[in-house]
């Protein structure tokens, strides 16, 4: 089975030396993480999602208490805001406009997330070979009401195939899809050690790991038995095999 390697190198400052990976990233309608610049830094392509645009408009200037908020504002400006447009302020929209900012109204679609409609155009504004390496990063995707959150996460589901990391102040969550076993690369000055491997989709007959305080060896996991919560990462790379998808989170530390 073809391994898949994972490495949280976006919470760092971008190196001088070309990214591997091709990062887009989503801000939605919650509370921007300190990190934020950071993630703008390494994305190539930069989607509002909706409300995050206010969230932006808002919160970035916080970030920056010695500059002036609309330099701020004018320097961290999307690619494109999208949505159903239910949340965004008029002053908002209106500013962004007129820095010629494309909206992409798509109210007439209740069907699908906020965030599943900036994943499609991510997805759709890329050739293949890009996408090959595509990692989209979302700002503010975690926290706040429940339902929002498990809609992200079923984001994550719909679009395996591809590389999306959800991300908040404490924590990120991505997908480890079933089809291939896992390299998880630590971070270690910026995230751990507190970590959970979750068989959200389906149960998981045989899921084994290395490098963790508490290895699964050919472990079932199942909601209302054993789930791997509040484990430690102890080693700098992390091995999973599993024959479900799982989800993978693990905590960002307090001073990145």
């Amino acid at each position: 089975m073809e391994a898949m390697r994972h490495s949280s190198t976006f919470l760092r400052p971008p190196a001088d030396a070309a990214a591997s990976s091709f990062y887009a990233l989503v801000v939605l309608n919650q509370r921007l993480p300190r990190f934020a610049p950071v993630l703008w830094s390494h994305a190539r392509l930069r989607v509002f999602a909706d409300g995050g645009a206010n969230r932006v408009y808002d919160g970035m200037p916080e970030l920056f208490p010695e500059v002036d908020p609309m330099e701020i504002r004018h320097r961290y400006k999307p690619d494109i805001i999208r949505g159903d447009m239910d949340s965004i302020r008029p002053e908002v929209k209106e500013f962004y406009i007129n820095l010629g900012v494309p909206i992409d109204d798509l109210s007439n679609d209740q069907d699908t997330t906020d965030l599943h409609k900036c994943v499609a155009h991510i997805c759709e504004s890329m050739d293949e070979l890009d996408k090959s390496n595509l990692c989209i990063l979302v700002a503010g995707a975690l926290g706040g009401r429940f339902d929002h959150e498990a809609g992200n996460i079923n984001v994550l589901y719909k679009f395996s195939n591809i590389r999306i990391v959800l991300l908040s102040n404490d924590c990120l969550i991505q997908l480890l899809p079933k089809t291939h076993c896992h390299e998880i690369h630590i971070q270690s000055l910026a995230e751990g050690p507190h970590c959970g491997l979750v068989p959200i989709g389906a149960p998981s007959t045989s899921t084994t790991t290395t490098g963790l305080q508490w290895d699964l060896t050919d472990t079932g996991m199942s909601f209302g038995s054993l789930i791997s919560t509040s484990n430690i990462v102890l080693a700098e790379k992390i091995t999973v095999k599993s024959d479900t998808d799982l989800l993978w989170t693990i905590s960002i530390k307090k001073g990145i």
